[in-house]
């Protein structure tokens, strides 16, 4: 028998052991000592910024202007590997001088709890119900107007059907939803997690060194550019975004998201089940245009929908259009009453 083959085999899967061994050590001392995992952190919004702790979505960092009077808003930003509150800031200072405002940092981003742990739909949900009940608390209980980025817009509208008398109407940026992937028909209160998959992402001792490598600042920057859909991109939100990915326990809630755990199987019923004034503006341009399910709730007395020629954060590119559509939808259906209480 000629065992020259075999010998051969063998040599040659053992050089492929040693390699992806010395890769994964090499990868793992790279994080370790080039990698800063506790950058600072300024707050991402002026105002105060308070943390309240909460039963069932921890401990909660949110901004707060309240220095105007009126309707409080509530500002969410998006789900990504480093997203945070700064996400909304055009939104934010904007309309902190004319209404008490507030943005959240979602659990697992930004200053909001970040610990190891399974993040879902229902999570966000449960931290969208607290953050809207400490609003309400503050100013005498009356509903708020609530708007939302990309994937958490799903997020707001399920908290809104669940509690609809605490909200007056809910504007949505770019949602996630209407697209033929991730439009949703399945089962109520659900999630596409792959639980295999998330517990191979996140695990010691290379899940944190697997997610240095995707936010490194070329990889946000790619995926910044995605978003915008130019090379164009806002330079401040990248650097802040950067040092937000940068922070202890970061990779939890993204590998939720990677793994399918944060999106939901019935947002596209979510939408349709809205009574609410719904305001909804997106973009033409990026990877992120594809609203071919939109036609489920075009012409509905309640919603209203804006396009711009701009990527999926418009309110970057185009604050005063977008600001001004906002108001001119508020003023709609208020009778002009949009920045006094209710």
């Amino acid at each position: 028998m000629d065992l020259q083959p075999r010998r051969r085999s063998g040599r040659s899967a053992a050089a492929a052991a040693l390699t992806l061994a010395g890769s994964a050590a090499g990868l793992f001392a790279w994080s370790r000592l080039r990698v800063a995992q506790r950058m600072p952190l300024p707050p991402a919004l002026p105002g105060r910024r308070e943390t309240i702790a909460t039963q069932r979505a921890g401990d909660l960092s949110f901004y707060a202007s309240t220095e105007a009077e009126g309707v409080p808003l509530l500002l969410i930003h998006s789900i990504n590997a480093a997203a945070n509150a700064y996400e909304v800031r055009p939104l934010y200072l904007h309309f902190r001088t004319t209404r008490p405002v507030y943005a959240l940092d979602l659990p697992g981003f930004g200053f909001s709890e970040r610990s190891r742990r399974r993040y879902t739909p229902r999570l966000m949900v449960e931290a969208i119900h607290a953050i809207v009940a400490e609003i309400r608390h503050r100013h005498g209980g009356i509903p708020v107007d609530a708007m939302a980025l990309s994937l958490s817009a799903s997020f707001l509208a399920r908290a809104s059907l669940e509690q609809s008398d605490a909200y007056r109407s809910l504007a949505l940026i770019s949602p996630t939803g209407f697209d033929g992937q991730l439009s949703g028909d399945g089962p109520p209160d659900g999630h596409r997690g792959r639980d295999w998959l998330l517990n191979l992402l996140d695990r010691l001792p290379f899940g944190r060194p697997l997610f240095d490598v995707l936010v490194t600042r070329p990889s946000m920057r790619f995926f910044l550019q995605k978003t915008f859909g130019s090379k164009k991109i806002d330079e401040a939100l990248l650097d802040y975004d950067y040092a937000s990915a940068h922070q202890p326990g970061a990779e939890h809630a993204p590998f939720c998201f990677v793994s399918g755990h944060l999106f939901p199987t019935d947002t596209t019923r979510l939408y349709e089940r809205l009574r609410l004034p719904v305001w909804m503006v997106h973009g033409e341009r990026g990877d992120f245009v594809d609203y071919q399910h939109e036609t489920r709730v075009a012409g509905r007395p309640n919603w209203r929908i804006d396009t711009l020629t701009t990527g999926a954060f418009p309110h970057f590119e185009r604050p005063g259009t977008v600001t001004a559509a906002y108001e001119s939808f508020l003023a709609s259906i208020t009778g002009g009453l949009a920045d006094r209480p209710a």
